[in-house]
């Protein structure tokens, strides 16, 4: 009884830390967005036993979300597309809020509302195009820059549940995420995606020739992990989190970003706080309270 006490205690807590998160990721409404997503009725692309429903509403993707922004800001023309139109100085929450709608609706959403926002994102590329500041033009919606992004972002949110998720992926369950996630890719326009974790490493191997540490990118990096939009008192826990997404980071990435390369702090100290932040947010994002039926 007494240990019921205390627990009911935390729940004010919980459901504070829970709303402080979701209103970042979800904005000013977030039980709405959740309710949006979960709620309305109709097929859904991904069943509930498949991987990237595990992946994907894991609290590692928030480790696995910075390094996909560090991994992809390498790719010059990537980059120069992000510095140019995505406004992530200016509104850093928004573009964060979009990015959680898309992975969410696209993952558990209807099937319709699902398509919706592949067109919406896809339009929204049609527009975004350019001269990168070496003088190399790029567009958005080409299927080449798109599977750039498509592969880091995968290869990030695997690695981050891989190490941080409360239940990793066998070797199958890996594969069947990768496939999963083509899914979307192919909708979106990229051509012959990675449909298992060989090709999704072969993939990204493929495109190291390609990448490179530009300023706009170093300036990126900076912007995330030393001056991020961040209140005063959650820049501790910030720090775990960036700390860990830099950790995940290959070692040949580290280099053109300027960031360090620090394999026994990485494995000891940055490992053990990610995974205790990691946990607190799962803890957290769990509320009963907070938490809707999943279709």
């Amino acid at each position: 009884m007494a240990i019921t006490s205390r627990l009911n205690l935390l729940d004010p807590m919980r459901d504070g830390l829970a709303r402080m998160i979701l209103t970042k990721v979800a904005g000013p409404d977030p039980s709405a967005e959740r309710d949006r997503v979960h709620s309305t009725p109709g097929p859904r692309w991904f069943a509930p036993d498949r991987p990237i429903r595990r992946v994907h509403g894991d609290a590692s993707m928030f480790a696995g979300g910075l390094r996909a922004l560090l991994l992809q800001s390498l790719h010059p023309l990537a980059m120069a597309a992000v510095s140019a139109h995505s406004g992530y100085r200016g509104d850093p929450w928004g573009r964060l809020q979009r990015t959680s709608y898309f992975l969410a609706i696209t993952t558990y959403g209807a099937a319709p509302d699902a398509e919706e926002a592949i067109a919406r994102v896809k339009a929204v590329h049609e527009r975004v195009r350019g001269t990168s500041p070496d003088g190399t033009p790029y567009r958005a919606s080409d299927p080449h820059l798109l599977k750039w992004v498509h592969v880091a972002e995968v290869d990030s949110f695997l690695a981050a549940h891989q190490r941080y998720g409360a239940a990793p992926l066998d070797a199958a369950e890996r594969d069947g995420y990768v496939e999963d996630t083509a899914r979307v890719a192919r909708a979106l326009g990229v051509l012959d995606p990675p449909t298992t974790e060989a090709e999704l490493r072969a993939t990204l191997e493929s495109y190291r020739p390609e990448l490179r540490g530009t300023t706009e990118a170093r300036e990126a990096a900076r912007f995330i992990l030393v001056h991020p939009p961040v209140p005063l008192a959650a820049r501790p826990a910030y720090g775990v989190l960036t700390a860990a997404a830099v950790g995940l980071l290959p070692s040949w990435s580290r280099w053109p970003l300027r960031l360090p390369y620090l394999p026994l702090a990485e494995s000891t100290m940055v490992r053990v706080a990610g995974s205790g932040l990691t946990r607190t947010i799962r803890w957290a994002l769990a509320s009963p309270t907070l938490t809707p039926a999943r279709q």
